[in-house]
């Protein structure tokens, strides 16, 4: 008669702790005027369109905004449709006041 042992691997149900601590979301802007707000425009068909509309809207609102777009290439770099520009995300959410994501589905 032979015995047979099992062996069982057991694993905490707790990931292991980010020592990065939480931080709330960036305040909301209090005012809109003469700001810079970034449009986000994903590689999905409809986003585009989507930007220009909010964009237009916005601008009819507060004729003073100004509007950057970023499209994300591959990589970590991307271009800043507006300047002509490639810079990574880091640096174009740098350059605005508010970022806006439209995702086109």
């Amino acid at each position: 008669m032979s015995t047979y042992i099992s062996q069982y691997e057991v694993l905490s149900p707790w990931a292991d702790v980010d020592p990065i601590p939480l931080k709330g979301i960036t305040p909301r802007l209090s005012d809109l005027n003469n700001k810079n707000i970034g449009l986000f425009v994903n590689d999905k068909k409809a986003a585009r369109p989507i930007q220009n509309v909010v964009e237009r809207k916005l601008k009819e609102r507060y004729p003073t905004l100004t509007f950057s777009y970023f499209h994300p290439g591959r990589g970590a770099e991307a271009e800043d449709v507006e300047k002509g520009e490639k810079v990574t995300l880091e640096q174009w959410v740098k350059s605005v006041d508010a970022v806006i994501l439209a995702v086109g589905d």
